[in-house]
């Protein structure tokens, strides 16, 4: 099948490769000359396990191709996939602009039937306005070119997104034709050969399943560091009550580790777009409102725990591990790396970073505020106290005996609680973790 995605960021990128994989002829689309002559020549603009072999080895076989026009390659495909960004707006709301802006193109040069999927994360009604769009440009043109849209939202996890494109524990596709359906059923098949897991719903339900999903996430993070927070207070652990409840099988186990605060571009963002389709509808979400002020409070946690184990911040330095908001990529949008960089530069200071892969990003949000370190010693090197912000494996297990011989002062703060502290106690270390006093 031939298809075409625009948009070569996260999901665009990610997308468009596997399809390729499963042997579809793929054209990613973007508007960014400088991205696609970078991604031609095998330069990825993201960090994703694994894509750049995948990217590299489709555009030998000649499935994934590149470019800067869609209307180029429209009469070529069967279907479009929309997966350009949609980014929050003042108030929260997503901002549409590029969706419709894809829509009009393809309404403007389409001339047979196609079908236009909106895998971007968009608020309930936006098909509508996609329709809308399309046959607005058809009625300009005085053509009646039949075409279908559909809603595909995607559920990748940043790191483990060509896992989970590969083989996905679901799919969800809200259409309103069968004619759609079985395209988008083919499409899908060489996924899930073995168990058949497309869900087929109508389109507002499809858009809104993504929301759902992303705010029931936050919903737990957030619960859980208020739980931690709680626990801090009153004498208990947060590891034990989460296994205790965890062990719970209407509850499960995943997404209860407390920590210093979710960030990412999906997270944040679909919570607040959550917020604002309530609003728009004369409905408050009260718990999604509190998951988000709970987050944006936990991002503060680490540096509270420095200034209280530290006192005055004015000439102390402090170490910081790991910057994007998760492992395995370097993804620092919404990062709480960022919250705690920003306190510590007004309290007076100096910080020395270190992360596997966004050192770059880094230094393009926030240039030469801090120090850049080879590694996580050298980050410790004359540091007052050091702080993990992120769990990359390779921080799991550190020689405690470098760091404490590297180190000016001996304050280790646990934002995401992976050390033990009767070990890092032995090497004399001062340590706090989320949850546990």
């Amino acid at each position: 099948m031939n298809i075409a995605i625009v948009g070569t960021g996260y999901v665009g990128l990610v997308s468009g490769t596997c399809f390729a994989e499963m042997g579809s002829h793929v054209t990613c689309v973007d508007i960014d000359e400088n991205k696609i002559k970078k991604l031609l020549n095998g330069v990825m603009p993201i960090y994703e396990p694994g894509l750049e072999e995948l990217v590299k080895r489709n555009v030998g076989y000649g499935r994934l191709n590149f470019t800067t026009s869609l209307t180029d390659v429209l009469d070529d495909v069967d279907v479009v996939f929309s997966a350009v960004g949609t980014p929050p707006d003042e108030d929260g709301s997503a901002d549409l602009q590029y969706v419709l802006a894809v829509a009009r193109e393809f309404g403007q040069n389409i001339k047979k039937y196609t079908i236009l999927v909106t895998k971007s994360t968009v608020p309930v009604g936006t098909a509508q306005k996609v329709k809308a769009a399309i046959r607005e440009e058809l009625d300009k043109r005085g053509v009646d070119v039949p075409f279908d849209v559909a809603s595909n939202p995607e559920f990748l996890k940043e790191g483990a997104a060509i896992k989970d494109f590969m083989s996905p524990d679901r799919v969800v596709v809200g259409t309103e034709s069968k004619r759609a359906e079985e395209i988008l059923t083919r499409l899908y098949q060489p996924f899930l050969i073995q168990n058949f897991r497309v869900l087929f719903m109508d389109i507002p339900s499809a858009e809104m399943t993504k929301y759902a999903a992303n705010a029931m996430l936050a919903t737990r993070i957030s619960f859980m560091n208020e739980i931690a927070n709680l626990c801090e207070r009153v004498g208990a652990n947060v590891d034990n009550v989460r296994k205790g409840i965890g062990s719970d099988d209407r509850i499960g186990r995943k997404f209860l580790y407390a920590g210093c605060g979710y960030g990412g571009s999906c997270f944040p963002k679909d919570v607040k777009a959550l917020v604002h389709t309530g609003l728009e509808h004369d409905y408050h979400m009260q718990v999604i409102e509190a998951v988000e002020r709970v987050n944006e409070k936990q991002k503060s946690i680490v540096y509270e725990k420095l200034l209280s184990l530290c006192g005055d911040m004015k000439d102390k330095t402090v170490a910081i591990i790991g910057l994007s908001f998760k492992p395995e990529t370097d993804d620092m949008r919404q990062a709480p790396a960022l919250v705690v960089i920003e306190k510590l530069l007004k309290a007076g200071a100096t910080i020395r970073v270190f992360d596997p892969v966004a050192m770059d990003e880094c230094r393009r949000r926030i240039g030469d505020a801090v120090t850049y370190c080879e590694n996580m010693y050298d980050a410790a090197d004359c540091s007052d106290a050091l702080a993990l912000m992120t769990e990359w494996r390779q921080f799991r297990m550190p020689s405690w005996n470098v760091i404490k011989k590297v180190m000016k002062g001996n304050v280790i703060v646990d934002g995401r609680n992976i050390y033990n502290r009767k070990e890092l106690e032995e090497y004399g270390f001062v340590y706090s973790r989320i949850g546990e006093k």
